[in-house]
């Protein structure tokens, strides 16, 4: 038994190395719209200053560490993004435990090496955002909250009261993920109080937890409060007027996230997406007896979060279920167990069912892996190379404009002494005058529906794809499309002469 628990961790110890290696390559890549902000406008503040006033862009923990790793470090990419590479290792190894625990080693060893080649793993794990925190400190919340549950003591209870206020201090969004776990402890207690064995360890123990974490929390974010307060309540303002309604819809956010992960939008979404719902519904099954709280509170923390976000008006990311990730491809692995010993049922027993596992792993893993090498074609936003390249082809008495957003990139990060447009006036104010003109735009999705006319002088028609179809003559030349990982991540340098 011994060995065998050396192996399991040998097995975890190489597989952390893999996904070190896959996560360091890369790290020092450009950085995009929201990790420049972050550093602008949050982590080059004084310690002090950083918590004085809050905003939805600040990922207060996540900041913390990575002006910490600042600090030791300098201001390369790399520096900035570590914590969350960091973070992201960390979360590998708690789902491991949390899957050792709930379906053995070897479910365990398959999860994690799958999370380790995972395409949306390795983004965010370099990315200089606080969603790896959220998922390291959700993973051990939900490992303390099955332990506890099972087997209650104030040590594991105390535990996951820090994993909830750590949580909730990288992002308000984490609250909701132990919110889904709080209706299902008062589900049991009152369940079980109609029945009458409730325990009273279940009762108080978990409450002791719940409280802990959430006065710390209230705690933690005190200095910021009323503007936290204010932020809050005027969020669908901002949400109501985006020409990007699509953001808020559910269906859009399954979709995008689907997408992103595969590489391809199409019919093949829609399979995918419905292989991914059906196999995390047998895995539910299969692992109800040993842990029937587990899918369940990774269905309710997925309904409640979309319920919430469509209630206040917000906009629904799919990085808010990020931390859903793990969770969903321990049901998947299951799921796909499951499939094989059902049909090893029918035709050929036991063996046929490992050797049926042993091949669907094999293809799972090569899949990952596959789909991983995407991280490295190109940068998240390559508003790095655009800046350089305009600087480059720009002649003396051209007109440089940036357009929507990225304009506080170039111009807070880069030190560009470019102009700004965000709205169809602007731009033909801007094009009204004669000369040559430079335009750079970034989130060309978004812009070509701020910026109308612009669209129709590019002749892309509100298209958000690199190169679209042009006709031959049209106002605007592109001259060079910068790809992106990110979605509507590309980077268009158009020229009027």
């Amino acid at each position: 038994m011994q060995g065998s628990g050396q192996r399991d961790y040998l097995w975890l110890g190489a597989i952390l190395a893999l996904a070190a290696a896959l996560r360091i390559w890369g790290l020092n890549a450009p950085m995009w719209h929201d990790e420049i902000q972050t550093l602008v406008t949050h982590v080059n503040l004084g310690w002090g200053e950083m918590v004085q006033s809050y905003s939805m862009n600040h990922h207060y923990l996540h900041n913390i560490a990575a002006k910490a790793s600042m600090t030791l470090f300098g201001d390369a990419p790399w520096a900035i993004r570590l914590p969350a590479m960091l973070f992201g290792l960390g979360t590998l190894a708690a789902m491991w435990f949390l899957a050792r625990d709930i379906a053995g080693a070897t479910l365990a060893h398959v999860t994690t090496l799958l999370l380790a080649l995972s395409y949306h793993q390795i983004w965010f794990s370099q990315n200089a955002r606080g969603y790896t925190g959220l998922a390291l400190f959700s993973t051990l919340g939900m490992l303390y909250f099955l332990r506890g549950m099972k087997s209650p003591t104030r040590r594991i209870w105390v535990l996951y009261g820090l994993c909830l206020a750590a949580a909730v201090f990288t992002h308000l969004t984490g609250a909701f993920f132990f919110m889904a776990q709080g209706l299902i402890w008062l589900g049991l207690v009152v369940s079980r109080a109609l029945r009458g064995d409730l325990d009273g360890a279940v009762l108080r123990l978990p409450f002791m937890g719940f409280l802990i974490g959430g006065l710390l929390a209230v705690l933690v974010y005190l200095p910021v409060l009323p503007s936290l307060l204010d932020t809050v309540s005027t969020v669908s303002e901002s949400s109501a007027t985006d020409v990007m309604q699509e953001y808020q819809s559910p269906l859009w956010t399954a979709f995008e996230a689907i997408r992103t992960g595969i590489g391809q939008a199409g019919p093949m979404v829609a399979l995918v997406g419905a292989a991914v719902l059906a196999l995390s519904v047998l895995g539910a099954i299969a692992l109800h007896r040993d842990a029937p709280l587990f899918a369940v509170t990774t269905f309710v923390h997925i309904g409640l979060t979309a319920g919430l976000l469509m209630a206040v008006g917000m906009r629904i990311w799919p990085r808010f279920f990020f931390v859903d990730i793990g969770f969903l491809m321990l049901l998947i692995v299951a799921g796909v167990q499951l499939s094989c010993a059902v049909i090893a049922h029918f035709v050929g027993g036991e063996r046929v069912s490992r050797g049926l596992f042993a091949l669907s792993v094999v293809a799972m893993v090569a899949i990952s892996a596959f789909l991983a090498k995407r991280n490295y074609d190109f940068p998240k936003q390559d508003l790095a190379g655009a800046y350089a390249f305009t600087e480059t082809e720009r002649q003396p008495g051209d007109r440089v404009y940036a357009v929507g957003y990225s304009e506080q990139d170039f111009r807070g990060y880069y030190g560009a002494d470019w102009g700004a447009i965000y709205t169809d006036d602007e731009y033909k104010s801007a094009m009204a005058e004669p000369g040559a003109v430079i335009l750079v735009v970034g989130f060309p999705g978004r812009n070509f529906r701020d910026v109308p006319q612009m669209a129709l002088d590019a002749g892309v028609g509100g298209s958000d794809i690199c190169a679209p179809d042009r006709p031959e003559k049209t106002v605007l030349k592109a001259v060079r499309c910068f790809g992106g990982t990110l979605g509507d991540g590309n980077v268009i340098v158009f020229r009027r002469d």
